[in-house]
């Protein structure tokens, strides 16, 4: 049985092949290319299933459906937050408000682990997102804020006299002017300073919930993180974690039934 996953966000698409207990490496694009995706699926062959999780809005849906339409793939099945999936109940008062996507990754994050262990699911993309599933399966609750990139977009467009500095000291970079400070961590030019600063602050907030989770808890979770930013952030953090590009579409895997082998 060939299944293709997709997890469609709000900056980029990602998708593997589910077959015979094996998931393929991960591929994505943004979605101002989806001729990357729409030509892989020319090539991709016949499949039994098209399951898929969506955050990325009506308009990147009705763009993820023509695409699988013309390449004559089944209809794609969407999987959805519920309050109970897989062994994790939802913390949630109200669970279909939880993002499909938050969830997803937080029940793939608990099997990963096991499913005794307590974990932090973190997303690192256009917003960063923390969820925490305690050793009994139960959702605690989770965190949103703006991803990296997304804060040094805010940046650069609601601020008056930042945007031509970090121009101009971009364009410095660009002909081999050295940023880094002596202290490593701190910039010498503007267009560093807001990269390590939106990247640090990222990272803080991770370190922060895994710490406070941990005294709260009683124990250490395992953390896995995912997302475009997470290569990025993940040198910052002061927190073991695992780096998992696969995290949510082994989760529409598992909600959807189908089995995919735990590797790491």
């Amino acid at each position: 049985m060939k299944t293709l996953l997709i997890d469609a966000g709000n900056t980029r698409v990602k998708w593997a092949v589910a077959s015979a207990g094996r998931l393929a490496p991960v591929r994505a694009a943004p979605w101002t290319d989806t001729g990357t995706f729409s030509n892989w699926l020319d090539r991709a062959g016949d499949f039994e299933r098209v399951v898929a999780c969506s955050v990325a809005g009506p308009k990147a849906e009705r763009t993820l459906r023509r695409l699988l339409r013309a390449a004559g793939t089944p209809a794609p099945e969407f999987v959805h937050s519920s309050a109970q999936a897989a062994g994790v109940r939802s913390g949630y008062r109200e669970p279909r408000r939880l993002g499909d996507d938050r969830w997803v990754g937080a029940v793939s994050a608990w099997h990963l682990a096991g499913c005794f262990r307590a974990v932090c699911a973190i997303s690192v993309g256009t917003a960063l997102t923390i969820d925490v599933v305690d050793c009994d399966g139960v959702h605690r609750g989770g965190l949103i804020a703006p991803g990296p990139t997304l804060m040094l977009q805010s940046l650069l467009r609601d601020t008056a006299g930042i945007a031509p500095r970090a121009a101009a000291s971009a364009a410095a970079r660009r002909s081999g002017a050295d940023a880094t400070g002596t202290l490593g961590l701190l910039a010498t030019d503007t267009r560093q300073a807001i990269e390590l600063g939106c990247l640090s602050a990222a990272a803080a907030l991770v370190d922060r919930t895994v710490t406070d989770v941990t005294r709260r808890l009683k124990g250490r979770p395992v953390v896995f993180l995912t997302g475009g930013g997470a290569a990025a952030v993940a040198p910052l953090l002061r927190s073991a974690c695992k780096q998992r590009d696969d995290l949510v579409l082994r989760g529409i895997a598992l909600l959807a039934g189908i089995p995919v082998r735990r590797r790491g």
